[in-house]
C-alpha cells in the first residue's frame, strides 16, 4: 500500500457521501414540487456509489458516484381537488420522497463522512509520529 492511499480512500469517500448528502437536501427541497419542467412531480433521485480498486492517471483508489438515479417508486397520491395539478378524479401526484427516510439517510451519509474525516486525523497523527521518530 503506497503512502498516501489512506488519504485517497478518505478523501474519495469524503466526496461521494458529500454528495450523496447535497442529493438527500435536494430530495427534501422538492418534497412538494408537483410539477417539474419534465412534466409530473419531483422525483427522488439517489446515488449509486462503486468502488475503485485500481488507482488510473485519473482517479484514485476508493468509492466514487457511477451515476444518480431516480427513484421507480410510484408517487404519492393525495386527494386535492382545488389544486390546479389535480387529475381528473382530483388526486395531485406528489414526489415520492419520505422525509423520515431522507433523515434516517442523512445520518447514514453524516456518519459515514465522520468516520472518514477520522481516517484522514489518524493518518495525519501517525505521519506525524513517524516524522518524529526519523528527527530522533
Amino acid at each position: 500500500m503506497r503512502l498516501f492511499d489512506s488519504l485517497e480512500i478518505a478523501g474519495s469517500s469524503l466526496t461521494a457521501h458529500r454528495l450523496w448528502m447535497d442529493l438527500i437536501s435536494q430530495n427534501l427541497a422538492n418534497v412538494n414540487t408537483t410539477r417539474t419542467q419534465d412534466g409530473g412531480p419531483y422525483r427522488r433521485k439517489v446515488p449509486i456509489f462503486a468502488e475503485r480498486l485500481e488507482a488510473t492517471e485519473k482517479d484514485a483508489k476508493g468509492v466514487r458516484v457511477e451515476k444518480i438515479e431516480e427513484d421507480d417508486l410510484p408517487p404519492r397520491m393525495v386527494y386535492q381537488p382545488e389544486h390546479p395539478d389535480a387529475d381528473e378524479e382530483g388526486y395531485v401526484a406528489y414526489p415520492n420522497v419520505n422525509v423520515v427516510r431522507e433523515m434516517t439517510d442523512m445520518m447514514a451519509a453524516t456518519r459515514a463522512y465522520e468516520a472518514n474525516l477520522m481516517v484522514v486525523e489518524s493518518a495525519k497523527e501517525i505521519w506525524g509520529s513517524a516524522i518524529d521518530v526519523l528527527r530522533s
